[in-house]
């Protein structure tokens, strides 16, 4: 038998409810890239719809009717749902963009909001049930929402300075001395322009890759060691440490949209600062 029968065999068996780590023949299941990968949905002239992309289409959808129904028909006295409209996009526009920006900062708050929300709930896809995967673990949506923000801020920074000003801008920082520069200055240039949108990316995809993987881990031992024996103790302590990441990973998901668009909202500043 080859090792993927083995491992579909044991696979189909847990799933089955009959594998236990003291049943004969049957080895702990570990999940691995394969919880990342999903079959296609549909396919539409060579492109493959899968998982993801249906809940991230989801996530764009609820966040616009969301906003919509809160603001359509504002009041004076806000009702429950424009009430908390007011306060998610109040959150956003005071506590990150307000506070990174400024008062110049306005006019993007609508796109930091509707950033910071799809992220968001992006993220709680891994909890919410039949979903239970946060799409940000899939790295083209964290590189897309990186690609945007760096197309922000790179168009910013030479439609404010023009072609000069903003290499000026990105690369030369100031009150240093000029035998320094010919190693400061490239390292400014590959940091701006290249590393910042990579690690705006790749924070966001490493937590929700590793939160997800550490709690389909610990879910799957919670099953594996539950038997009528010394390993009913071990499924237990598994089942309380895969709920207390779960917990833990609620945390993580809002930190993640905030950091994300915080770090968008610094960029944008950047662009928008004077000269160094």
């Amino acid at each position: 038998m080859t090792k993927e029968s083995v491992v579909g065999t044991e696979l189909r068996s847990l799933a089955s409810g009959s594998c236990h780590f003291n049943d004969a023949g049957c080895g702990f299941p570990a999940p691995g890239l394969n919880e990342f990968q999903f079959e296609p949905i549909f396919t539409v002239g060579g492109v493959e719809f899968n998982k993801p992309m249906l809940l991230s289409m989801i996530v764009a959808v609820l966040v616009v009717l969301f906003f919509w129904a809160s603001f359509a028909k504002p009041k004076l006295v806000p009702g429950k749902l424009q009430l908390v409209g007011e306060i998610g996009y109040d959150f956003v526009k005071r506590s990150i963009v307000l506070e990174t920006i400024g008062k110049k900062g306005e006019k993007y708050v609508p796109m930091l909001v509707s950033m910071f929300f799809f992220i968001w709930l992006m993220n709680i896809m891994s909890i919410i049930p039949f979903a239970q995967f946060p799409v940000t673990a899939a790295i083209a949506f964290p590189a897309g929402l990186a690609a945007v923000v760096w197309v922000t801020y790179m168009g910013l920074t030479f439609k404010k300075h023009g072609f000069v000003g903003g290499m000026k801008n990105l690369c030369w920082p100031s009150g240093i001395p000029g035998w320094v520069m010919f190693i400061l200055v490239p390292i400014e240039f590959f940091s701006n322009i290249f590393v910042r949108p990579f690690t705006l990316a790749v924070r966001a995809f490493a937590n929700m890759f590793a939160g997800h993987l550490l709690i389909v881990m610990f879910s799957i031992a919670s099953w594996y060691l539950l038997s009528p024996s010394l390993g009913a103790l071990y499924g237990s302590v598994s089942f309380v440490v895969a709920a207390g990441l779960t917990a833990f990973e609620l945390l993580v998901q809002f930190l993640q949209a905030y950091i994300f668009v915080m770090l968008a909202s610094s960029y944008i500043a950047g662009a928008l600062e004077e000269a160094h």
